[in-house]
């Protein structure tokens, strides 16, 4: 199958990627706000919620308040809240856009964000109306930076 063009003998069937290759696969990147919500998205729509550092800093979560499919919303606007036994917080939209589907499941089962926050336990998918609002968010690794300042 396979012809020596040399004299040296032949010692690799395949060859390493070139540098600068760039996968095709369709892989999300997660994304964070300083107020400790993530977002991740796919095709123009973008999954979010809160990030297990506020899950733990809120306690067991009793209550979610989920924004209404259809609606629009700004970057940083009041888009949901969440209630714990310990606090009250708002929760503010990571980027523009309009609210495509909610996790009705947190509904029923509220304490998912504490199981689950930055997997089962998505709030809302939205529509990004500005996808270049998303270079303004920070990457993991700057997020736990700032998470531990």
């Amino acid at each position: 199958m396979f012809t020596r063009l040399t004299s040296r003998p032949f010692t690799r069937a395949f060859t390493a990627p070139r540098q600068g290759f760039v996968s095709l696969r369709g892989y999300a990147t997660k994304r964070y706000t300083k107020d400790h919500e993530w977002i991740s998205v796919t095709d123009g729509i973008g999954t979010f919620g809160i990030s297990d550092f506020a899950q733990k800093a809120l306690g067991d979560v009793v209550y979610i308040e989920l924004p209404e499919v259809g609606k629009s919303f700004a970057k940083k606007e009041n888009i949901s809240a969440v209630e714990s036994v310990k606090a009250a917080s708002d929760i503010y939209a990571p980027v523009s856009g309009e609210v495509v589907a909610v996790n009705s499941s947190l509904g029923e089962e509220p304490s998912l964000i504490n199981s689950s926050p930055e997997g089962e336990a998505w709030i809302a998918k939205i529509k990004l109306s500005n996808p270049a609002e998303l270079d303004h968010l920070l990457d993991e690794a700057a997020y736990a930076k700032h998470c531990d300042e």
